[in-house]
């Protein structure tokens, strides 16, 4: 079986992630790791026994996938460029800033047969996959993201930067196109929104209520899905989910089995093989799209709230 020669763009906290998954993998040559700080990737390149880049460009023709882990506003540049140059490619969330950008990347790959992939780890946690048997039609759903204060990621709002995540999983679980989006929004430490409400209304009836913080005291990621006569409770840092069932008068509840996993580590392997298979991705760069779209009516009518 022939390697999958890839390169990691970008040699922060995430792409060191996925500069140490791609180093173990089987059936992958990691062939450079890209950074303008140079003594960065450097130091990741050592770790993981590959070769530091300080232009990206310098990498063009020379693999076959990469990840592109760069701060939001350089996605689309970079992730065009390897397009262009025939190489799929993952590219972190969100897929781009702008949606005309995304809307471009699409296209080009399309047009080449190219894939991309983009990097909502969620949809790999193992307990989103765990209760894929136990939904049916949810009515009302409520997520939690909540974050202590970070120096990285700022350079995007929360929406942007946490909240998206459930955006992708709930426009995966409802089946139905978006009718109406409620939003506020307060900054705290940036000059971007920093904690942030959205309420979705979708066409089939369901709700939305989503809230993201990056000011919390401590980590939270949770969502609640409820349905007629049952709700599902998951916890995506600790890879649980509990499902509690309505039967006369009475709540019962038990645990739904979840293997636990390494979601980001299930990310790459999958992105690797839809590379060497030409398969879909489970995250395309269609639903990154979507999911891109949502978030920015969201961020906007944030805006408008704030000025009012």
């Amino acid at each position: 079986m022939k390697d999958i020669k890839v390169a990691v763009i970008g040699s922060g906290y995430l792409g060191s992630f996925h500069a140490e998954k791609y180093r173990d993998m089987e059936g992958v040559e990691l062939v450079g790791i890209c950074d303008i700080d140079s003594a960065q990737s450097a130091r990741v390149s050592k770790a993981c026994r590959s070769k530091p880049f300080a232009d990206y460009r310098d990498l063009l023709g020379k693999v076959d996938a990469v990840s592109i882990a760069l701060p939001t506003h350089l996605h689309y540049e970079a992730a065009e460029r390897f397009l262009e140059g025939g190489t799929d490619v993952l590219i972190e969330k969100p897929i781009t800033k702008r949606t005309e950008e995304a809307e471009k990347l699409v296209k080009l790959a399309a047009s080449k047969n190219l894939i991309i992939q983009v990097g909502h780890v969620e949809r790999f946690n193992s307990a989103i996959r765990a209760i894929e048997g136990y939904l049916k039609e949810p009515r009302f759903i409520e997520c939690h993201r909540l974050s202590r204060q970070k120096k990285r990621g700022l350079e995007v709002g929360v929406t942007l930067d946490l909240m998206i995540h459930d955006i992708d999983i709930v426009l995966g679980l409802v089946k139905s196109e978006v009718e109406n989006i409620e939003a506020v929004g307060i900054n705290v430490l940036s000059e971007s929104e920093d904690i942030a409400n959205a309420r979705i209304r979708f066409e089939n009836g369901t709700i939305c209520n989503l809230n993201a913080s990056r000011v919390a005291h401590r980590n939270m990621r949770k969502i609640r899905i409820f349905q007629k006569d049952t709700y599902i409770s998951l916890d995506y840092l600790t890879q649980t989910a509990k499902i509690y069932t309505k039967s006369g008068k009475k709540i019962s509840s038990s645990r739904i089995k979840a293997n636990k996993g390494d979601p980001l580590g299930a990310q790459l392997a999958s992105f690797i093989d839809c590379v060497r298979n030409r398969t879909k991705p489970i995250v395309s760069g269609d639903e990154g799209l979507k999911a891109l779209k949502v978030a920015l009516d969201i961020q906007s009518k944030i805006e408008r709230s704030r000025n009012l």
